[in-house]
């Protein structure tokens, strides 16, 4: 049975999609992957060794992406809430157990996202052993800037990454700082998980993560590539 023959006992949610800088087009998303721990500066700063850990992988759910210049609710459950400005990768061709000399063809392009994360219940969970959803997946916790086409950009490798709160530097360095680079974390990647069009990769965040208040303002970027702005709103309780 077809979508369009199906009797739904609710009408389904449209599919989550992101801008595409400089057309009308949307890049439909389909899942969101997430690189833990891939800048040697982040990984010292959460007590990590960052010269003996191959890459680990996490998700947020597809409709966690909310576009630049959103208002966002502090989110529920937490009193320790961080942002982490990151790279990320839109996927646009299918890929599976990739060699590094072609992993970039499957890329469509690049965007600046900020991996938003409820600090205290990712601790709670990995000093338990746990899972990391409820630190990491939770309602509106992957902004994303619009997506500009490798096509047209090409495949960047360095750059300044940043962040700022209330316009004061919290996050700066340098994209070429990355321990697994775009290519590398593609191959890794696609051994653990068939890469379709519509994936969305955020890549890492540099040192300098750090709590977010309700009427906070975030504004960071990446050279090249745009940046993205947010505002933090009330608590929802």
């Amino acid at each position: 049975m077809t979508t369009n023959e199906a009797s739904f006992v609710f009408t389904p949610p449209d599919r989550p999609h992101v801008a595409v800088a400089g057309t009308t087009e949307r890049f439909p998303v389909r899942r969101i992957y997430c690189v833990g721990r891939n800048y040697a500066d982040h990984a010292r700063e959460m007590g990590a060794n960052p010269e003996r850990e191959p890459p680990f992988f996490f998700a947020k759910p597809s409709d966690a992406v909310v576009a630049s210049g959103a208002t966002l609710a502090y989110p529920l459950a937490t009193r320790n809430f961080h942002h982490e400005i990151e790279l990320v990768v839109a996927v646009g061709r299918e890929g599976v157990e990739l060699e590094r000399d072609s992993a970039l063809e499957c890329v469509y392009g690049y965007a600046v996202g900020i991996d938003l994360t409820r600090r205290d219940l990712q601790l709670k969970a990995r000093d338990s052993g746990r899972p990391w959803e409820a630190g990491k997946g939770f309602d509106e916790s992957a902004p994303i800037a619009p997506i500009r086409r490798a096509a047209e950009l090409g495949h960047p490798t360095s750059g300044a990454i940043w962040l700022k709160v209330n316009g004061q530097t919290r996050q700066s360095a340098d994209i070429a700082q990355l321990i697994w680079s775009v290519p590398e974390v593609l191959v890794h990647l696609s051994r653990l998980f068939v890469l379709k069009p519509g994936d969305l990769i955020y890549t890492g965040t540099p040192a300098g993560v750090g709590a977010i208040e309700p009427g906070d303002r975030l504004n960071g970027g990446i050279a090249g590539l745009g940046e993205i702005e947010l505002t933090m709103a009330d608590k929802l309780a």
